[in-house]
């Protein structure tokens, strides 16, 4: 199965940028990479003295019980929002970490924590499911958004 993975809007990038304002309205946070931060603008890793800027993000459309917002590390400086064909398993990801499947409606249908080993057998299970609209990627310690999926 051929998948896409969704990069963050553009919308949401300029305005953190541009404006200094997050999902939820409120003022951005700038910080210096220590190195290691997960950039979800490009889709890795941050190296040490990289700018970034922290902000609340929603990966939702709809309103519902499951629609969340948490932070987000993105770089300062205007780049190229990251769009793969395939799970970036080379370290951004690390180890570990937990794909949903969600509904149209933006509602979990399923989440399995997996490997890198394990997270194309896992995505193929929950794309081939009729009702699964999408599918979210995120880290398991801290619960953060990680990345979307959806088929090609």
């Amino acid at each position: 199965m051929s998948i896409r993975i969704a990069p963050l809007p553009q919308s949401f990038l300029r305005r953190v940028r541009r404006e200094g304002i997050d999902d939820l309205g409120q003022p951005v946070k700038r910080v210096v990479a220590a190195g290691g931060e997960p950039c979800r603008d490009v889709l890795r890793r941050a190296e040490a003295g990289e700018e970034l800027i922290l902000a609340s993000f929603t990966p939702f459309t709809k309103a519902g019980p499951y629609k969340e917002y948490g932070p987000v590390f993105v770089l300062a400086d205007d780049t190229e929002a990251a769009s793969l064909p395939a799970l970036p398993t080379d370290g951004y990801l690390r180890d570990r970490f937990v794909i949903r499947a969600y509904s149209e409606a933006e509602e979990i249908l399923d989440a399995a924590m997996v490997t890198p080993e394990e997270a194309s057998a896992a995505v193929e299970q929950f794309l081939g499911r009729g009702e699964t609209a999408f599918l979210h990627v995120r880290f398991p310690t801290y619960g953060c958004f990680a990345l979307r999926v959806d088929r090609s």
